[in-house]
């Protein structure tokens, strides 16, 4: 089985080709990016995140992000061997929470074992290999030694990029119209219910196991080891995770690690947290599942205060536009990498916390809730309006156009439970400002992403000594053309008369 399994990691089978696609969910992915002095970024490294959402047999649905580091050989194997163990005939209507919650934490640790036995023969390996060159050592001579201790010392380095690595997870199962949250790590998992006076409930599901969790370092203290040097160092092993697939370093040689010396058990553990149970019953809204690198990249430009409310905000908003589930999750993807990098090169205060970011990757499913219609998006927060504005980008000699849709926005407000929000850091359009959001379309054919206009204003900020000189009435040439603004408007106000500059 061991056999099997490693033979299907290094193929591009998989356990879970024939299962079907959930077609209510949407997935959007970007790469890390480091960015030089110039404000360019560069990918340090290939993606590492994974992700899965299907449709079982019996109402079931399964879905999850899974965030790799040190490669993305455990995330990969994760999201395929989770699949098998649990939408493979394993859960069925007739279940109880109780039961649903046993094969939940069943199915973790058959992955976590299962991983291991893949790469139990390199780990022998390694170890006989570790073990081999103090004993040889005196026997050699130095040219011999030289030379046999660099093959030894490059295969070293062969095997434990092949078995170094981990991956933390948060799993959604919809079964019998209930949602049950498995979570491991860091990542995170955010419910909105939109209620039937406009209202969106954003709801997060759980606590990152991380160095700051009271009740992990708890569980850390119970084995012994220090909670406040955890605390104080941030990482256990170059990861702030407390739980995590893989990763053989804390899971069999935790005593070797300093912060983990003295533990009288597994402190690292993959044990997940199951949180739950929701019901899903007339429930309007969507259920966000993103990796930790999109958290970070959101809370590092704008600061965790307002995170969750400021994604779903941004959620909904392209919800009505896009009439594909997949547009709505990439574009919203786009839209916090490009504000992470504006707040980079504006120079600002959060500027130095934002000089890199990790893969990111969104998962929305929607539950009962409407996709902007094919020709003419709807938005329940108000009509688009589309106004072209010219666009020059500071680092770049091309010119292009820009797609300004102007919101005209309704009486719906975003609350946090039962508080009202208030208006989001950057100006980023809530369904519940009071005032027109904007959104750009870039009318590149390579890319369609979305965007605030508010902010900083870095968008028309580049106009500088190129601004128009005024003429010889003292007026300067249209810079924004209303034209089909005007023209949607007038035909939604017929009766009120046509609209027009005046």
């Amino acid at each position: 089985m061991a056999a099997q399994r490693r033979n299907l990691m290094q193929s591009h089978q998989s356990w879970t080709d024939d299962l079907p696609l959930c077609e209510m969910c949407g997935v959007g992915t970007a790469t890390n990016c480091v960015y030089g002095s110039d404000g360019k970024g560069s990918q340090i490294h290939p993606n590492e995140d994974g992700h899965l959402r299907f449709r079982g047999e019996d109402g079931c649905f399964l879905y999850g992000v899974f965030n790799g580091y040190d490669g993305s050989r455990v995330a990969s194997f994760a999201s395929q061997c989770l699949t098998a163990e649990l939408l493979l005939g394993q859960l069925n209507s007739s279940h109880s929470e109780s039961d649903v919650r046993r094969i939940l934490t069943q199915a973790f640790d058959v992955v976590e074992k299962s991983y291991f036995e893949t790469i139990d023969d390199a780990l022998a390996e390694k170890a006989n290999l570790s073990n081999y060159l103090l004993p040889h050592n005196e026997n050699l001579s130095f040219h011999q030694l030289s030379a046999q201790g660099q093959k030894v010392q490059e295969r070293l380095k062969e095997l434990e990029l092949e078995v170094s690595g981990g991956a933390t997870a948060v799993v959604a199962l919809i079964l019998n119209d209930k949602l049950y949250i498995a979570s491991v790590g860091t990542n995170r998992a955010l419910l909105c219910k939109s209620s039937s006076d406009g209202q969106n409930q954003v709801l997060q599901i759980g606590r990152p196991h991380n160095t700051e969790n009271e009740e992990e370092l708890q569980r850390l203290a119970a084995l012994g080891v220090d909670s406040a040097r955890v605390r104080q160092a941030g990482l256990i092993s170059g990861q702030s995770s407390t739980r995590r697939l893989g990763d053989y370093r804390v899971k069999f040689n935790y005593n070797d690690i300093d912060l983990l010396s003295v533990a009288k058990g597994k402190p690292v553990i993959s044990e997940p947290e199951i949180h739950g149970v929701q019901s899903l019953e007339n429930v309007t809204g969507f259920l966000l599942l993103m990796s930790e690198g999109l958290i970070n990249a959101l809370e590092s430009a704008h600061g965790p205060e307002q995170a969750n409310q400021e994604i779903v905000a941004m959620v909904a908003a392209e919800l009505a536009l896009q009439n594909s589930l997949e547009a709505v999750a990439q574009s919203v993807v786009e839209r916090i990498k490009r504000l992470h990098h504006d707040v980079y090169v504006s120079g600002r205060q959060r500027a130095t916390f934002c000089g890199r970011h990790e893969d990111m990757t969104l998962l929305i499913r929607t539950l009962d809730y409407p996709l902007a219609e094919g020709g003419t998006p709807t938005n329940p927060s108000g009509r688009i309006y589309p106004v072209s504005v010219p666009y020059s980008n500071s680092l770049s000699t091309s010119k292009t156009s820009v797609m300004l849709s102007l919101v005209m926005p309704s009486q719906n407000t975003l609350t946090n439970g039962t508080n009202t929000a208030s208006t989001l850091e950057e100006g980023t359009p809530t369904p519940g400002n009071q005032s027109p959001t904007a959104t750009l379309q870039s009318t590149n054919t390579q890319t369609q992403s979305s965007s605030s206009s508010s902010g900083d204003g870095s968008l028309f900020r580049q106009r500088g000594s190129q601004a128009a000189q005024p003429d010889e009435t003292g007026r300067v040439p249209p810079y924004v053309d209303f034209t089909q603004f005007y023209r949607l408007w007038g035909s939604d106000h017929s009766e009120g008369g046509g609209m027009g500059p005046q």
